[in-house]
């Protein structure tokens, strides 16, 4: 065998073998996935009713009941995480992308964000807690939400810059040709070609804090009964799944099953309603 002959079988070796051993962790990935998913419809389908969507908790020993509290809590705080860290977070990423690059204050936001992003979130939390809850005297919806946008933040940041970045300067260029202002070539030129991958950051970011457990410990806290003022203590499916999977009844512990299932649904419905939208759009 010729040197040559020998390189190319050495480089389809490590070819095969690289390949070998991205299937095969992605197999593993997949699997646990579907491991856990199958977990949460099997023990948490069942769990879900009428009485699930509309009656409050039972108290602590009683059977029956429901966590429409803690879903109407949990809808509320995303929502106004959401409306305070999207548009934030991509005319943040509009700025690193198109008019600071090579700044230093983009380079310090980037440093921040790249912070954030690994930050714990107990971390943000506390943040909050010292920031709204502790001057304010009292836990409140709005500082649940402060706390989440503030997770989401970094992610919608980065993903909308690199995005942003993918649109070719060409399609720039040709637009600042013809007259347009800088402004409305990022608005009907640039964000319009990262529409795409925009939504998939921000469906990643809501994902992300439609889980979170520890920062609303320290910030929404929880409460029993229904709540429409955002200045007062709120329940969600999280702190609640929490509480009743470390409680001593059986029935606490299928409803926390049931909201397990419920918020994977929501998240899922989310996800496959924004594409659809986004994809309806683009053709």
């Amino acid at each position: 065998m010729d040197a040559q002959s020998f390189h190319y079988m050495r480089r389809k070796f490590y070819n095969l073998l690289a390949l070998s051993v991205s299937v095969l962790s992605a197999g593993f990935g997949i699997f646990f996935l579907f491991w856990i998913l199958k977990d949460v419809i099997s023990f948490g389908l069942p769990a879900l009713n009428g009485s699930f969507f509309t009656e409050l908790p039972a108290p602590p020993g009683a059977e029956g009941g429901g966590l429409a509290n803690a879903i109407f809590g949990t809808i509320l705080i995303t929502v106004v995480a959401t409306v305070i860290g999207v548009p934030s977070g991509i005319l943040a990423g509009t700025y690193l992308s198109e008019y600071g690059r090579k700044s230093r204050v983009a380079s310090v936001v980037r440093f921040v964000s790249d912070i954030l992003v690994s930050a714990p979130s107990i971390v943000v939390g506390v943040f909050v807690y010292a920031l709204l809850v502790k001057p304010f005297g009292g836990f409140s919806a709005i500082a649940g939400a402060v706390a989440l946008s503030i997770i989401m933040l970094p992610v919608v940041i980065r993903t909308s810059e690199e995005m942003l970045k993918l649109v070719p300067d060409a399609t720039r260029e040709a637009a600042l040709a013809l007259g347009a202002p800088h402004w409305k070539v990022t608005v009907h030129v640039v964000y319009r070609g990262a529409l795409r991958g925009i939504t998939t950051g921000v469906m990643l970011a809501v994902a992300r804090v439609s889980g979170e457990t520890a920062p609303l410990l320290f910030t929404s806290f929880n409460n029993s009964f229904w709540n429409f003022d955002m200045s007062e203590p709120t329940a969600t499916l999280t702190v609640t799944i929490f509480n009743y999977a470390m409680g001593p009844y059986e029935d606490w512990h299928q409803k926390a099953w049931g909201g397990a299932f419920l918020i994977t649904a929501i998240v899922l419905c989310v996800t496959l309603l924004s594409r659809l939208i986004v994809r309806r759009k683009a053709a």
